[in-house]
């Protein structure tokens, strides 16, 4: 369920770029992620700041897409929230020493501390690079392609690099077998 709340933003923009275009889909995605926060906020009663400042970002750029009718903004947006993901982590390493993955992680997962390492490092560049390649699709190529971009290839990416995040880390887990010789 969480999984399809975190989702509904995206998917609703991409059906309404189908059916409405860029203005529409941006308008639909902002108060999509209104009542997405509201929600979370009703519901549990807490809002990860990261879902804030996805909001933030959605209003501001999407406010700045239809206020212009410009929509090089909203195309940017997902460039800025992989960047500010990105800068968070390595801001939180460099500055403050500090790995957030293992902050938010720390209580699922059991690794030692350069799997972590290599976990921040891998999320670091990782955003980085989807910031660029969607840079890269979004003034390359036409909207629709973006949009199709955003959905597909972004999630389709997201994907493939949590599948070979876990492959990697899979090594540092510990099975029932090793814990009990008998």
């Amino acid at each position: 369920m969480k999984l399809l709340l975190d989702f509904f933003p995206i998917l609703l923009f991409f059906a309404a770029f189908k059916f409405a275009g860029i203005y529409a889909a941006t308008a639909i995605a902002i108060v999509a992620t209104v009542l997405q926060i509201g929600y979370l906020r009703y519901k549990t009663g807490k809002v990860e700041p990261m879902q804030w400042i996805s909001l933030g970002v959605i209003v501001l750029f999407g406010g700045a897409t239809l206020i212009s009718h410009n929509d090089t903004f909203i195309k940017w947006k997902p460039t800025v929230l992989y960047w500010l993901m990105g800068s968070a982590l390595l801001i939180g390493q460099l500055v403050f020493k500090k790995n957030l993955l293992k902050s938010l992680m720390g209580a699922q997962m059991d690794l030692p501390e350069d799997a972590w390492r290599l976990t921040q490092w891998s999320w670091v560049g990782f955003f980085a690079v989807m910031g660029c390649l969607n840079l890269w699709v979004a003034f390359n190529y036409d909207t629709d392609t973006w949009v199709n971009f955003k959905l597909f290839g972004g999630m389709g990416l997201m994907f493939v690099f949590v599948i070979a995040q876990a492959l990697v880390l899979s090594r540092y887990m510990k099975t029932d077998d090793a814990k009990d010789p008998s």
